[in-house]
């Protein structure tokens, strides 16, 4: 997951129209409306739409102290995974 310590800046991309960006937190309407990239600041659940282009899968941001971080792909039962912990 991203955390807030990393500086998160998310970025809408897609074939719709640029800077026509809706951007949504925890499924609500977010204040940060036409803007492609945003630097997030508080933690939640992120989306974007941009007309064209429909809404975007979501990212979820978190503010804990120590994150588990696994491998971005699908994992599957009797894979090898290296977990990491930060903080």
């Amino acid at each position: 997951p991203a955390v807030l310590w990393d500086r998160v800046t998310l970025t809408c991309q897609g074939s719709g129209t640029a800077g026509a960006t809706t951007w949504y937190k925890d499924g609500q309407c977010w204040g940060q409306q036409g803007r492609d990239n945003i630097t997030v600041t508080e933690s939640g659940t992120y989306t974007c739409d941009r007309p064209g282009s429909g809404l975007s899968p979501p990212v979820t941001v978190s503010n804990d102290q120590l994150v588990l971080q696994v491998p971005a792909r699908a994992l599957l039962e009797g894979d090898t995974v290296t977990l990491c912990c930060r903080g």
